[in-house]
């Protein structure tokens, strides 16, 4: 995915610095978002390979000592593979900038990187680099859904399903599926064909290929050096917890009440980068971890800012810290929202859809 810097938006304009509104979309008569930020797309190689390395060491390292504890008894090293899935997300967020081509200048130099990362977390890098470009080409878009998103049915689309369509889409939402074995399967099993992009030249079958194989060296010699048992002991938890806490921060930086979805005719890039990407305002070691993925409305304006200077642009434009802002106490609300109301333009549950549909005059 030669991603978003590829792609042109309208210009947006901002006219209000009162911090203190939802959304500086709503005056658009002063500077565009796009120029203002631009500065901040600079890219530090130094930077990047301090980040690379401070993220892919300890991670290693945390590997290699709870392997060791297991091996010879010790099951309370086991705890170290929550910290070592929070690295293992971190190099999530590293491999998704290689796909921005953030890190270096050189764009095979990001995509090599990235591939090499991506035998670490289960995921064909060149691969979903194309479906990850057709989710920054359309977030938010009602017309291009199903590509790189979470799927998300309109209430009129969910009233038009068979009892049997409502119940499959009810199963697919619920937090069990969607945060357990959802992730599960997505980075496990699905990763491992190029489900969507089959019919899309020979590029998606190499990368998943060529993953699989870089996946089963590593494994292979990890088994015969450490044993079986210990190695799946070690290596499950920490690629499902962070299946899991990946699946979860791409669900809530897009899937809030007051997001944005529209049809094509009126679907328009800087409304849907800030309107329809949350700012996921988590604590600072969280924010961490997470390679400041949280500040996604940003991320979503302007793609090809590299992720440890997204940071930077609310200091510098604090208007933007309170644009779709949540907690992460907020955060554990948006679960239930699983139906786009186009009436009222916002995310619903589907408690909120029946109570609708019970009350509409027959």
């Amino acid at each position: 995915m030669t991603v978003t810097s590829n792609i042109s938006a309208p210009e947006l304009s901002h006219g209000s610095e009162n911090p203190s509104l939802k959304n500086p979309i709503a005056d658009r008569q002063s500077r565009s978002w796009i120029a203002a930020l631009a500065k901040f797309r600079n890219i530090s190689a130094r930077r990047s390979s301090f980040e690379i390395a401070i993220t892919v060491l300890p991670f290693i390292a945390l590997w290699g000592i709870t392997a060791t504890l297991v091996l010879h008894g010790y099951w309370f090293g086991l705890i170290l593979t929550v910290p070592a899935a929070g690295f293992l997300v971190r190099l999530f967020i590293l491999q998704h900038d290689c796909g921005h081509g953030n890190l270096y200048a050189r764009r095979s130099m990001n995509d090599w990187i990235g591939r090499v990362i991506g035998v670490l977390t289960f995921t064909p890098y060149d691969y979903w680099r194309r479906t990850h470009a057709i989710h920054h080409a359309s977030a938010g878009n009602l017309d291009r859904r199903g590509v790189g998103d979470v799927d998300t049915l309109t209430v009129r689309e969910y009233r038009a399903l068979s009892r049997w369509g409502r119940l499959r889409y009810w199963l697919y939402r619920h937090p069990v599926v969607m945060f357990g074995l959802g992730p599960a399967w997505l980075f496990v099993a699905q990763y491992r064909l190029p489900y969507g992009l089959m019919r899309a030249g020979m590029q998606p079958w190499v990368s998943t290929i060529a993953t699989n194989l870089g996946i089963a060296a590593p494994f292979a010699l990890m088994i015969w050096l450490v044993g079986a048992s210990t190695f799946f002991l070690v290596q499950v938890p920490i690629t499902l917890m962070a299946a899991s806490a990946g699946v979860w921060l791409f669900y809530i930086q897009h899937q809030f009440e007051e997001t944005h979805w529209s049809e094509e005719s009126d679907w328009d890039f800087q409304h849907a980068a800030l309107e329809g990407s949350s700012h996921y305002d988590l604590p600072p070691l969280l924010r961490w971890f997470s390679g400041n993925i949280g500040i996604h409305h940003v991320h979503h304006l302007s793609p090809k800012i590299p992720f440890y200077r997204l940071s930077e642009v609310l200091k510098e434009h604090p208007e933007l810290r309170n644009v779709s802002r949540l907690t992460l106490r907020q955060s554990l609300g948006c679960v239930k929202l699983v139906l786009w109301d186009e009436n009222a333009k916002r995310l619903v549950s589907f408690r909120d859809e029946r109570l609708a549909r019970l009350a509409a005059p027959a």
